[in-house]
């Protein structure tokens, strides 16, 4: 199965002696024609296909731990809000993410993280989005899928690492989402079933400008 190279400086991870060692990838071209289907492993495929049911797990438990908090945002946490032009225009965006359903008993069943620095870019016949700041950043290539949702294929870039791993190389970093809009200048971008921390990540995203 082909594992696309994202369009931007992407590095592969090589542990060497306790340390990182990256090495900078030489493909800068986008893709032509492909079909994010024919890139996501088949994990990721699993994943986005039981969105719903991330959703239905999640969702509960999070007004179960701060219904307050989740009755005051109900375009962002309605799993059915998704309105037509969904494709995010290139710029930079300011970015805030949810966290709903836990884990593992580290985390709580509703965590809500400040804004943050996201940028999104044309590549093409795809765009590029990037999480700039906080210490877990996904950065990927979001794919045209319909009207009313677009996909997300990428990897998590952790701490004060410079640089993502290629997609499909570690499944424990490996990213796939959906990219809904939900209102005027308002997006946002679901994870099914991350690997880390919760059962579903929500991440806003409106115009930093």
């Amino acid at each position: 199965m082909m594992k696309w190279m994202l369009p931007v400086a992407i590095a592969l991870a090589t542990g060497l002696g306790g340390c990182s060692v990256y090495r900078e990838a030489t493909s800068s071209s986008s893709p032509t024609n492909v079909r994010w289907q024919s890139v996501a492993t088949s994990a990721d495929r699993d994943r986005i296909r039981d969105w719903r049911k991330a959703w239905d797990e999640a969702l509960p438990l999070a007004r179960k731990a701060d219904a307050r908090a989740v009755a005051a945002e109900p375009l962002l946490f309605d799993p059915d809000r998704a309105l037509a032009d969904a494709a995010l225009p290139q710029g930079a965006y300011r970015c805030r993410t949810f966290k709903l359903g836990a884990k593992g008993t580290a985390m709580r069943d509703f965590t809500a993280y400040p804004w943050f620095d996201c940028r999104v870019a044309d590549e093409g016949e795809v765009r590029s989005l990037h999480k700039v700041t906080g210490s877990q950043r996904p950065t990927g290539l979001i794919f045209p899928h319909e009207a009313t949702r677009q996909m997300f294929l990428g990897t998590l870039v952790l701490g004060d690492e410079t640089s993502p791993l290629r997609y499909g190389l570690d499944a424990d970093r490996d990213m796939i989402g959906y990219v809904e809009r939900i209102g005027p200048k308002r997006w946002r971008l679901v994870f099914p079933r991350p690997r880390f921390e919760s059962v579903l990540d929500v991440v806003e995203l409106v115009p930093a400008t």
